[in-house]
């Protein structure tokens, strides 16, 4: 089961955090993490997007892809050569992703993540 929460600060900073327990487990604030147990401390890759225009299309997209890249960082395939964790890892990046852009509750945002959605 895989359960992620996020918040935004007030800064215009996002972080997501992920945790694997059985699945991953994101909290944050749209920083992404990754943790092997509940009691280890959740490393952050903090995605700041205070540089961007968040109400043109080049500066929404600028910030998927920060975020995308925050993903893999937290979530990694560790090689792809094991199939079962490589799917773990794209099922944790697809979700942080996912999330981010949910609770983030930017309109452009959201419009460059259903573009990408429909193009895989």
């Amino acid at each position: 089961m895989t359960t992620v929460s996020y918040q935004i600060n007030s800064k215009r900073r996002v972080s997501a955090g992920v945790m694997a327990l059985a699945g991953c487990l994101l909290t944050g604030t749209l920083s992404v993490a990754h943790a092997i147990t509940p009691t280890d401390s959740v490393p952050t890759a903090t995605v700041n997007y205070g540089d961007l225009d968040l109400s043109t299309q080049d500066g929404a997209l600028t910030l998927y892809r920060r975020i995308a890249a925050a993903a893999r960082e937290v979530c990694p395939d560790e090689g792809s050569r094991n199939l079962a964790a490589f799917a773990r890892s794209k099922a944790c990046q697809a979700e942080a992703i996912a999330r981010a852009v949910s609770d983030s509750h930017i309109p452009q945002l959201a419009a460059v993540y259903a573009a990408r959605s429909k193009h895989g």
